[in-house]
């Protein structure tokens, strides 16, 4: 949101730069008639315009930088085989962790990071629990159940898979009630 905010913020910035530059070239080149008078002579009229040509430049610069579209990737991990380059984005081995540790019961309101290091994947998995299980066990299927999936179907090595228990649900109290 901040960055569209900022995008339209530097287009309404250049075209205002931009049309004051224009009026401003027209009047000091004479090409508009007006009643302004500079006592200091050519020389501050040279100056006036190169400014003013200056400013122009920077507006139609900064307007092309408002205007044109985002080209830098997505974060990914890159590998290369026989056939080629492959790249797989970041989001996707995100994905991939969280249907990982989703299969394992007992885990509820996953989210994932992921981080590259030299000996491979980092993955934090965050999760809460429902408090029925041994979080040691649950814990480590988590890990293993990740680690296996992402290594498995990415290819990538994955050197660490650390899950933050964030909290417990409450399971749900139905009371009978006796008619």
């Amino acid at each position: 949101m901040a960055k569209i905010l900022d995008r339209l913020l530097l287009f309404l910035y250049s075209l205002s730069i931009g049309i004051l530059s224009v009026i401003a070239i027209l009047l000091l080149s004479g090409a508009i008639p007006d009643t302004l008078e500079i006592q200091d002579g050519p020389a501050a009229y040279i100056a006036a315009i190169a400014v003013a040509v200056i400013l122009f430049l920077l507006s139609i610069r900064f307007f092309y930088i408002s205007l044109r579209r985002d080209r830098a990737s997505q974060p990914s991990v890159d590998q290369r085989t026989e056939y080629g380059d492959i790249q797989i984005s970041m989001e996707t081995i995100e994905n991939l962790s969280l249907k990982a540790a989703g299969k394992v019961k007992g885990i509820r309101d996953l989210k994932s990071r992921i981080r590259v290091s030299q000996a491979g994947l980092e993955i934090m998995i965050r999760a809460v629990v429902d408090g029925e299980h041994s979080l040691p066990l649950l814990t480590t299927e988590v890990q293993r159940q990740v680690h296996d999936f992402v290594q498995e179907t990415t290819g990538i090595p994955v050197a660490d898979v650390s899950v933050y228990i964030a909290n417990l649900t409450q399971s749900p109290s139905f009371k009978s009630r006796v008619e």
